[in-house]
């Protein structure tokens, strides 16, 4: 069913309304839709790079404002909705690890989802349902979209078709290691600055001992 779905979504690569169907799908992922809009995105960049930007700006605050409505689920209608979809996406023995990681690192986690295949709605959900400050969520889904998307448009703006090649093959490890050295510089500085005598457990591993058991 998967990969029926992942084929319908790339045939809007070629629709003349794609532009329409890359907001609606970078939209909706961001809250619950099991496809990345990252594929789409670079397909349409491919067949025309001077547009690369503009695209990857229009998935950029799409993806953001379905960040919004993923969070406003996770606020408002976690039990009636929000616990369903994480279900049905399959990420419901993560949700306590999720929880925890929000809780001990904010915006850090927001952002090292939002740039990385970590699964961006279940982050989304789960930040409306910790209740995080709205506007320190909305800021970290600017920056962690922005690193991404706009990093493909800007690539393929600038080199056209033949950087495609290093994108499907190297753009997320090289993302993911950016966000993670980022982060953990953050973490690290705050470890340092909270560092205490007893040495204490990672209070997310142990979440995530609680929901695998």
């Amino acid at each position: 069913m998967l990969r029926g779905l992942y084929n319908w979504t790339m045939e809007k690569a070629a629709h003349r309304h794609a532009v329409g169907w890359l907001a609606f799908f970078s939209f909706v992922e961001s809250s619950f839709f099991p496809i990345p809009p990252h594929p789409l995105l670079g397909l349409m960049c491919l067949a025309e790079p001077k547009k690369a930007v503009r695209y990857a700006a229009v998935a950029t605050a799409a993806s953001v404002a379905g960040a919004l409505l993923g969070y406003a689920i996770g606020y408002f209608l976690y039990d009636a909705v929000g616990a369903q979809l994480i279900a049905a996406l399959g990420l419901t023995e993560s949700f306590p690890t999720a929880r925890c990681t929000l809780n001990e690192y904010g915006a850090q986690a927001v952002i090292l989802a939002a740039a990385t295949p970590v699964p961006f709605k279940l982050l989304t959900i789960t930040a409306g349902f910790t209740a995080m400050p709205l506007a320190t969520f909305l800021i970290a889904s600017i920056v962690g979209r922005a690193m991404i998307f706009m990093t493909v448009g800007i690539l393929f703006r600038v080199f056209g078709a033949p950087i495609k090649l290093f994108i499907d093959k190297y753009l997320i490890s090289v993302t993911t290691a950016f966000v993670v050295l980022v982060i953990g510089g953050f973490i690290a500085l705050s470890s340092l600055a909270g560092e205490s005598d007893e040495p204490s457990d990672d209070p997310c591993v142990t979440a995530a001992r609680a929901g695998s058991s």
